[in-house]
């Protein structure tokens, strides 16, 4: 097993990422008490504390998430008791917060409608990016534009940056920032691509179309713009939704570098503003990169 019991009990029976028992209707209880249990993370510890508990007539019920160390505990009455009965078992246990257990349902309904949101316009960008993906990468090899296509494989990135946080949501920040740091890795990897291939452009030489450039970079620029705004409320929530908003803004910023290129194009008929804008894209897209895998939640 990976995972290390405390000196006291063996774990004998495989990790859950949370249990949970309530035998009594939690609203008999007058308060839940919150605890952190450090050494608390198998099912043995669970049972240990249990027994410990179950003399209190007090305790009402008792939730336990072992992923998260935490301890929940529905009680009447002062938590002092139970404070000092956990304290007993050595497994690092220190209260919290003791709060009326009607606000902790509150809280749980705001955390629920939350994520339900956020789930929602996920599947709504990744719909955006995905069909953005197919149409500039199309469009940017009949363009022969560099710069097409490497918005498009930045909108390849995206579209893999929400279906991560779309796994995300509703998980701790644990899971939260990993996802996170995997978008990131390929928005690397993707980024050093995108390079590679304005360097082959460079050498064997190009014709990029400028009208059509700037038409799908337009059209590119509206659909980045719409998922920048459905992003915009969510910016502030857990790291999954901060690398959305980190890419959702890159965008932006690229597609109106795709339309600048394509106008430099047109006027100079040559095709290194192409080449130049396509390598810009490729830095900025590093950056997001970097952004992303310095998220710490």
């Amino acid at each position: 097993m990976s995972k290390s019991c405390s000196d006291q009990c063996s774990c004998d029976e495989p990790d859950t990422e949370a249990t949970t028992e309530s035998d009594v209707p939690t609203s008999s209880a007058e308060w839940l008490s919150v605890y952190k249990v450090p050494k608390m993370d198998c099912p043995s510890e669970e049972r240990m504390i249990r027994l410990a508990l179950g003399g209190f007539d007090s305790v009402q019920a008792l939730s336990f998430d072992l992923s998260a160390r935490t301890l929940e505990v529905f009680h009447n009455g002062d938590a002092g008791a139970i404070t000092s009965k956990l304290e007993t078992l050595r497994l690092g246990a220190v209260l919290q917060d003791t709060r009326h257990p009607g606000l902790h349902a509150l809280e749980k309904a705001d955390s629920d409608t939350n994520e339900a949101a956020e789930s929602a316009t996920l599947w709504i960008l990744l719909a955006i990016n995905g069909l953005m993906f197919l149409v500039e990468m199309t469009m940017g090899v009949i363009a022969q534009s560099a710069a097409l296509i490497a918005d498009s494989i930045d909108m390849f990135a995206d579209a893999a940056v929400y279906g991560l946080a779309l796994f995300a949501v509703g998980h701790g920040i644990q899971k939260q920032v990993r996802a996170a740091h995997i978008a990131g890795i390929l928005q690397l990897i993707l980024a050093l691509g995108v390079l590679v291939e304005v360097g082959r452009r460079f050498l064997m030489g190009s014709e990029p179309q400028s009208t059509l450039m700037m038409i799908i970079a337009v059209v590119a620029l509206i659909a980045n713009t719409a998922c920048l705004l459905l992003i915009a409320k969510h910016r502030k929530g857990g790291a999954h939704m901060k690398a959305s908003w980190i890419f959702s803004a890159n965008d932006v910023v690229i597609n109106v570098g795709v339309i600048l290129g394509g106008a430099l194009v047109a006027w100079t008929g040559s095709n290194y503003p192409d080449l130049v804008i396509g390598a810009i894209v490729g830095v900025i897209v590093l950056s997001g990169a970097r952004r992303i895998l310095a998220l710490k939640g």
